[in-house]
């Protein structure tokens, strides 16, 4: 997501859709607008985003924090989001990513 009053943009709307695809396989997702991105949730809990800019960043806390930092993620602002690479987003790696975000809501 991005700052309250960004607009959103096609990049984010894009990167959105593409990420819904791509997370078929999970039952229980959904994402909803939000401050010019969007907010992807796991059976009400939510677990990820894209920001206004159309970038993808996952929940992560402890372990997973320094996991994901090791593997070139970067925090999103004060929230505790990191950065999806992109090799990762491309690849089959992203469902292992995701589901470790959503097993922090567990």
């Amino acid at each position: 997501m991005g700052q309250k009053g960004d607009k959103h943009t096609n990049e984010a709307q894009h990167t959105a859709e593409l990420l819904l695809e791509r997370l078929g396989s999970i039952e229980g997702i959904t994402s909803k607008k939000m401050f010019g991105g969007h907010g992807f949730f796991h059976d009400g809990q939510m677990f990820g985003m894209v920001d206004s800019k159309g970038n993808v960043a996952l929940k992560a806390t402890g372990d997973l924090e320094q996991e994901y930092i090791k593997k070139g993620s970067s925090k999103h602002g004060k929230m505790p989001y990191y950065s999806l690479p992109e090799e990762i987003f491309n690849s089959e790696d992203l469902i292992s990513w995701v589901k470790k975000s959503i097993d922090l809501n567990s």
